[in-house]
């Protein structure tokens, strides 16, 4: 593991392997166990869509680490002016230990590892969002002890979320079911290898998907850099919503989990917002964990 550019290239091992490093960090956390894994690294966090708890999460993982971490503003970086990706790649490779970019095209992340010598994080791009579906499988087995038997089901947009949730299911041994509207599916090549390695459905029907499942996960109908399509899509998702009525034919012991900033009321109910909002703040703070396992496996000395 070199790079975290998205789950695809992770096999179920490694991110098993994240997954329990993520869990003794929260624990050395937790009981104020201080390690610095990191110290003396950089880490450079390239910024072109703004974030809460990427940024924060991030900057406090590579203190905690031992480590510092330099926000780069796509506005002070050569990047936003057109300097090609590969130049920055290789000045940056010069100065940092590591670097983190939410983005949103895909092949920069891609190239940024190409042409850099140092590891580079997928902070999230329109593609991928891997380093919140490690949070979430942690959250996951957190509260259901295991992967093995699970039924996850996604409700809404086909966007970045669902393409990683698909991928990080299948890897990990659960099915998976994902309810959209035509035309608002995951990537296509990544449900044709979702269905030649696991268990998927992809449907219209919103209670088809929800049957029996054991996690369910929503996200925004409409994401950053698709502001201008907000009412088109709000009328697309109609009916799309995580909400009492279509939870009843999901498992009684069910749990809901949102990467938010969530819209209550659109793509989940307030009241199964706050019902649930323990997972959903206990996946947020998973971010940090993960987040820290991911540096500590690419950044750290073995």
């Amino acid at each position: 593991m070199k790079h975290l550019l998205k789950l695809q290239d992770l096999t179920r091992e490694e991110i098993l392997s994240i997954l329990n490093l993520a869990d003794q960090l929260k624990f050395e956390r937790m009981h104020n166990i201080q390690k610095d894994y990191l110290k003396g690294k950089k880490l450079g966090m390239i910024f072109q869509k703004s974030s809460t708890r990427t940024r924060v999460s991030f900057e406090v993982g590579i203190y905690e680490l031992g480590g510092y971490g330099l926000f780069l503003s796509s506005n002070d970086l050569q990047i936003g002016r057109g300097e090609p990706v590969q130049d920055t790649a290789r000045v940056l490779s010069r100065y940092l230990d590591g670097i983190m970019i939410r983005t949103f095209a895909q092949q920069e992340v891609e190239d940024l590892a190409k042409y850099g010598s140092i590891p580079v994080i997928n902070g999230l791009t329109d593609y991928a969002h891997p380093c919140q579906v490690l949070a979430d499988l942690m959250t996951i087995r957190e509260y259901k002890g295991s992967f093995r038997g699970l039924k996850m089901a996604f409700i809404g947009d086909g966007n970045n979320m669902a393409n990683s949730l698909m991928v990080g299911a299948i890897k990990t041994g659960m099915s998976f079911a994902i309810a959209c509207p035509n035309g608002y599916e995951p990537d296509a090549k990544l449900i044709e290898w979702a269905k030649a390695n696991g268990e998927v459905t992809i449907t219209t029907d919103v209670k088809e998907a929800l049957k029996d499942a054991d996690v369910v996960y929503t996200d925004v109908w409409a994401s950053m850099g698709q502001e201008g399509e907000r009412a088109a899509r709000k009328k697309a998702f109609e009916g799309y919503q995580v909400n009492k009525e279509n939870l009843s034919v999901a498992k009684s012991d069910v749990m809901c989990l949102h990467c938010l900033p969530a819209h209550r009321g659109e793509e989940i109910t307030e009241e199964v917002f706050e019902e649930h909002a323990k997972e959903i703040f206990d996946e947020a703070e998973n971010r940090l964990h993960a987040q820290k396992a991911v540096m500590v496996k690419l950044m750290g000395n073995g």
